[in-house]
């Protein structure tokens, strides 16, 4: 038995596709969602490790709606309970949510549709959750299912770990009748069997469907002038919706400001601004075509399917963190471009984080580590994808969609310049930034070179046919692959690795993506990421510009009233009669009841 419906009352659905087609109104399954929906229906706890864009909601949602008994989903965000909420009663599903952005009464009137039976879906905050009091109340309504959204948060081996998550590890021995799913883009084998053993502790399975995104584009750039390869990104992606990541408040800020100065649409959001200006922000972006720019409080959950790029002004934390950033990008399916700047000062700043986050030591190793495998993802001369499958333990073949690929950067034996490199690092001691070692090598005269007397040191000037951007690449390129490591206590000093030592007793080769002194962006133009006939487009853009009056007027993301995807079919097929749009992938009853004849009478006249 299904949910009470909010328009058309109970009734029952004999299979899970039933309630594909006459609830959100799809003909069949992404792959991999019926397998999930299989295992819960059955009764077995499990994990699922989906990519983003995989269509991870459906598959709790289905049992939900085919189970007589309360399904609890857990979220860390309100925006996302919020926009979930929208997007299944707008087809017509009963569905509640508690939460502190809520009025007092609005809770209460939650709860009472909870308690009653007439919402068989409740969305609440683990905080929320796991209270003595809400424990106890739930308790006594028997419920069937608990689903943990972002489920890598309950894990300190993973991404974004949040200490309130641990407490659901309780739900099993509290709630033994009730099944557990639990739901991440982000889990490395060593966090999977974190979450399981903490969830189900050995009673429940993992279901990997794997972590490739071919529609995304992956590249990245050496950070050189961030305001004009920034613009360069953008300025043919103006009319699309994107994010942009920034490591600090105070960027966030400036970055917003200069787009918005540059003609852009550009929006900043960051912890420092009220609840309410955040709200106001993202439901801004949330209908508009606009660029957000973000740290990462930004992001987490966010269901807007037509994010067109996701680009980062800074390295991120780890591998889990960018491919959990990126991951935002194309969950229509639709092809989006990732694209990463980052300097050697990023990774300064990335070490002296990871050094500053408490006394674990093997917490501390453990992030060094993540943060080295960013780093030789960022300077690989091979297929991006291949290496960042394997971060993940997947196998591929180069792809086609990648910087690397598309222009294949030649490796080149840089042992003399790396000779040259090292040396003036041990000379000095092993006691200085890259800045001051560049100074030495090109033969500068400052006031630090001075005092030290630098200037006398064998190999001072050795490097002066070399441009500083040159030098600043080489060295990143030595730290990316271990030659060289950043001592953070000692202020950012470089020091020789093992493999540096046996580079300059002639034991070892140093190879290097060659450096190209005016280097050109390997980034793809824009690429069409609406498959639709030229003729269509001009219908496409008025069922849009409709689609957002509704939005507007409901306070809605404008997805929650129709995806891209449903626009596309109805400018192909042009339906004529409310049965012919009923055909139409995604139209569900509710919908069809709520927008048919508004949509119909704008295709009708075109």
């Amino acid at each position: 038995m299904c949910p009470p419906d909010q328009s058309r009352g109970s009734r029952v659905y004999d299979s899970p596709n039933s309630v594909l087609r006459e609830v959100f109104g799809y003909r069949d399954f992404r792959p991999g969602q019926r397998d999930v929906i299989d295992r819960i229906m059955a009764g077995r706890n499990v994990l699922a490790v989906m990519p983003t864009g995989a269509g991870k909601s459906i598959c709790f949602q289905v049992p939900a709606l085919m189970s007589p008994r309360l399904t609890i989903v857990i979220s860390p965000l309100v925006a996302l309970m919020d926009d979930q909420t929208a997007a299944l009663r707008a087809n017509g599903v009963a569905v509640a949510a508690i939460h502190s952005g809520h009025d007092r009464q609005v809770n209460v009137d939650a709860w009472r549709d909870v308690s009653s039976g007439r919402a068989k879906l409740l969305y609440l905050s683990p905080e929320r959750l796991m209270t003595d009091r809400m424990l106890d109340a739930i308790g006594r309504l028997d419920p069937g299912l608990f689903v943990i959204d972002e489920a890598h948060c309950i894990s300190k081996w993973g991404a974004n770990f949040r200490p309130e998550y641990e407490r659901l590890s309780e739900l099993k021995t509290r709630f033994p009748k009730a099944r557990i799913a639990a739901f991440t883009a982000t889990a490395d084998s060593a966090t999977q069997g974190d979450i399981a053993e903490k969830l189900f502790g050995g009673n429940g399975e993992i279901a990997l469907q794997g972590f490739d995104r071919p529609n995304l584009f992956l590249a990245v750039e050496p950070k050189r002038d961030w305001k004009s390869q920034l613009v360069a990104f953008l300025e043919e992606r103006a009319d699309q919706s994107g994010v942009v990541y920034c490591l600090s408040r105070q960027s966030t800020d400036d970055v917003a400001a200069y787009l918005v100065e540059k003609g852009f649409n550009a929006i900043a959001y960051h912890a420092g601004h009220p609840p309410e200006v955040r709200r106001e922000r993202q439901g801004r972006f949330m209908r508009e075509s606009a660029i957000m720019v973000a740290t990462i409080a930004f992001g987490m959950g966010i269901d807007k399917p037509d994010i067109r790029f996701v680009c980062h002004m800074n390295l991120p934390s780890s591998m889990e963190a960018y491919y959990q950033e990126i991951g935002r990008a194309g969950r229509d399916g639709l092809p989006a471009d990732t694209q990463l700047f980052f300097g050697l000062d990023d990774v300064r700043m990335r070490r002296q984080f990871i050094e500053n986050d408490g006394e674990d030591r093997d917490h501390i190793l453990r992030e060094h580590k993540r943060l080295d495998a960013l780093l030789a993802y960022a300077e690989t001369a091979g297929c991006r994808r291949v290496a960042l499958l394997a971060y993940f333990d997947e196998e591929g073949q180069p792809c086609g969609n990648c910087d690397n690929c598309t222009d294949p950067p030649e490796v080149i034996d840089g042992t003399g310049e790396a000779m040259k490199l090292f040396g003036v690092i041990a000379a000095t001691g092993q006691s200085f930034g890259a800045s001051h070692l560049i100074d030495v090598l090109r033969g500068g005269r400052t006031a630090k070179i001075e005092e030290r007397q630098h200037h006398d040191l064998a190999l001072f000037g050795s490097g002066a046919t070399r441009s500083k951007a040159y030098w600043q690449a080489f060295v990143r390129q030595a730290v990316a692959n271990r030659y060289l490591s950043i001592n953070i206590q000692r202020y950012g000093a470089l020091e020789l690795t093992p493999l540096a030592d046996q580079t300059l007793v002639g034991k070892a080769r140093f190879e290097l993506r060659e450096i190209v002194e005016q280097a050109q962006s390997t980034r793809p133009a824009p690429r069409k990421t609406v498959t639709i006939d030229p003729d269509a487009e001009p219908l496409f853009a008025r069922l849009k510009a409709l689609r957002l009056e509704f939005a507007r007027e409901r306070s809605v993301p404008a997805y929650v009233v129709f995806p891209d995807a449903t626009l596309i079919d109805m400018a192909q097929l042009r339906p004529r009669t409310m049965d012919e749009l009923a055909m139409v992938n995604g139209v569900g009853p509710k919908k069809l009841g709520d927008y048919g004849e508004a949509f119909l009478k704008v295709m009708r006249e075109a």
